[in-house]
């Protein structure tokens, strides 16, 4: 495992540590992370095009991160995978995720995005890196809990949209060489296991259809996210530290009533303080052979960022295991036997 490492995305912003490229990467290695991981969508960060088709744009991006002391772990395309598959229910609020002059019109924004995604395989490659960060998108999220119920075979034909639209980009992904990792989400249409499952079928078994590992969305949806590990580890090519909280009570539970964050049963906290039990999830990925990062991903609805930023690193490095390489009880071994095992199994 490699780390740590922090998300930039929900700590930019418009005035210094946070409003340049290598203000912000010198105020990560300050803290003592030692990767960052680079949301696309902000043009003070990357030039997605142009770092699509230009290795020495990509060569140069690195070395002006790296004199600040990180290295970039990953690209995100959050955002813009969101709008690969948008529900039209949904299109009003998504429309800001999209260049302003492809708002209006979902068809363009919808083409827009999956081109995006294709560059950010590229960009990926030509900066070396191995694993990429993004959402699916929804066509059938709005059905998730539905009144009427679902028609027959309305779940098989959202997978297999989902599937079409996203093969294309996974392609390219494979032929640069590229991991997709989804973040398993609600609001997506990949949200669990099952449909994960339901959509890695769709895709043929993708090779490069993988999962980027957030607990935190799992604490809020009560899935057991220890065992999500066991299931689904060698899908797990990245992961975000984030922690949540779960505390129902009489008046709401899991759906959260439509209350704010701070009040709400499920609710996202600053690392270390919630509910999740990452040493026991350290410890599995660890026992599972995991070579990607420990990337911080803050959101909490009542510690200051900064704060949660500076507590992030040490927590992470904390928690991190560096893999024996010969069992406890090695000094008892020796050269095999074969007389001596015979005996002892008594033939």
């Amino acid at each position: 495992m490699q780390g740590p490492a922090i998300f930039l995305a929900q700590f930019m912003g418009d005035t210094a540590p946070f409003n340049s490229l290598e203000s912000i990467c010198q105020w990560a290695a300050s803290l003592g992370y030692v990767g960052v991981q680079i949301p696309t969508w902000d043009a003070r960060l990357i030039d997605l095009d142009k770092a699509a088709e230009s290795k020495v744009y990509c060569d140069e991006l690195k070395a002006r991160v790296e004199a600040c002391g990180v290295k970039i772990t990953e690209l995100s395309t959050h955002l813009q995978g969101q709008l690969v598959a948008v529900h039209p229910a949904y299109d009003l609020m998504f429309d800001s995720f999209a260049p302003e002059h492809l708002r209006g019109n979902p068809k363009a924004r919808t083409e827009w995005a999956i081109q995006t995604l294709k560059n950010a395989a590229k960009a990926s490659r030509n900066l070396g890196l191995n694993a990429h960060a993004t959402f699916s998108g929804a066509l059938i999220w709005h059905t998730v809990y539905p009144w009427p119920q679902r028609p027959q075979g309305l779940v098989e034909a959202g997978f297999k949209e989902l599937a079409a639209r996203w093969t294309p980009i996974l392609d390219v992904f494979h032929e640069c060489g590229v991991d997709i990792c989804y973040e398993i989400h609600p609001g997506e249409d990949l949200h669990d296991g099952a449909t994960f499952e339901r959509f890695l079928t769709a895709t043929g078994n993708h090779p490069r259809c993988n999962i980027l590992y957030d607990p935190s969305h799992f604490v809020l949806q009560q899935l057991d996210y220890l065992h999500y590990i066991d299931l689904y580890h060698e899908r797990i090519k990245m992961f975000h530290v984030k922690d949540a909280e779960f505390n129902p009570t009489g008046r709401s539970g899991v759906y959260g009533g439509f209350q704010d964050w701070v009040n709400r049963p499920g609710r996202f906290r600053s690392t270390g303080d919630g509910q999740v039990d990452f040493k026991s999830i350290f410890s599995k990925l660890a026992q599972y052979g995991y070579q990607g990062w420990a990337v911080l991903e803050w959101e909490c609805c009542i510690k200051d960022s900064e704060q949660g930023a500076r507590e992030g690193a040490p927590f992470i490095a904390s928690h991190m295991i560096k893999v024996t390489e010969r069992a406890f009880d090695d000094f008892a071994g020796g050269a095999v036997d074969e007389d001596l095992l015979r005996r002892i199994i008594g033939v």
